[in-house]
């Protein structure tokens, strides 16, 4: 009986870890800051209502997950794909979906946007601008790789991910999952893992779902 206890617990504990690594996405790859892409073509303009930009970080014990609006945004559009472009991502909007009001959603809330991680009183937006867009070939997933420059507080770093791109007539939809390491734009809260439980992952998953409309 013991024995079937014990292994119960073991498995238990094992579910919780496993269930509770970092998300499985590719991982950003992050150089210097870059110029940015020329624009040209054909502009779009980012639908911010239904556009959305989805964040997801864990720790040992759990993770938390939620969304920020993008504030304003355009792509240039030339020979059937996004040449350049860029967004304003409104930080001081992020919002936790996982936990209730009352029930420690204002509290993670605050949080995030306190000085240990965005700061949002003295940087109230981040912003992504393109630097170059490249097919890609043999992706189920993904169309293209974009690189561009995050900006994050008052660092900016080059990104690159895949990401899967439906170029219409009058429409223009990008959508890609990648992770980050947040500590590259000097966001180090919690980032140590003798903390034990609550160690926070430098990765934050990023997933953008950005529509945009011929003007």
């Amino acid at each position: 009986m013991k024995k079937a206890i014990f292994l119960g617990a073991a498995l238990s504990a094992l579910t919780i870890v496993g269930c509770n690594n970092a998300p499985e996405a590719d991982q950003a790859v992050t150089g210097e800051q870059q110029e940015a892409a020329a624009t040209g073509g054909t502009a779009f303009n980012i639908d911010t209502t239904g556009s959305s930009v989805e964040w997801l970080g864990s720790k040992p014990v759990g993770q938390h997950n939620g969304l920020f609006k993008i504030s304003e945004g355009n792509f240039s559009v030339e020979n059937g794909s996004i040449s350049a472009g860029s967004f304003v991502i409104n930080t001081a909007s992020l919002t936790d979906l996982d936990l209730k009001a009352g029930e420690g959603k204002e509290k993670l809330e605050g949080h995030l946007k306190s000085a240990d991680f965005l700061d949002t009183d003295k940087f109230p937006t981040a912003k992504f601008e393109i630097t170059s867009v490249a097919p890609l070939a043999n992706d189920s997933s993904a169309t293209h790789t974009i690189s561009g420059n995050l900006t994050l507080k008052d660092s900016t770093k080059n990104i690159s991910f895949p990401a899967k791109l439906t170029i219409a007539d009058n429409n223009v939809q990008a959508q890609a999952n990648f992770n980050i390491d947040r500590t590259l734009w000097g966001l180090y809260y919690g980032n140590d893992k003798s903390l034990g439980d609550k160690f926070i992952r430098p990765e934050v998953n990023i997933k953008l779902n950005i529509t945009a409309n011929k003007l």
